[in-house]
């Protein structure tokens, strides 16, 4: 079992706080041209037998 998933994240949240460390730990010129790509949003739909339920939440 994976480090992440033992701590109960799943991908999506553990790339997000990798990524998120990473962009902290750059250089400050650098850091400003990453920090525009840290804006992003996720949906997650729960599907049942083909079709979507419902749009769950919004990260």
């Amino acid at each position: 079992m994976s480090a992440w998933r033992a701590a109960g994240l799943n991908y999506i949240n553990y790339s997000n706080i990798a990524a998120r460390l990473l962009r902290k730990a750059l250089k400050p010129d650098l850091r400003a041209q990453a920090s525009r790509r840290d804006d992003s949003h996720i949906r997650f739909t729960k599907w049942i037998n083909g079709k979507p339920e419902k749009v769950a939440e919004k990260i």
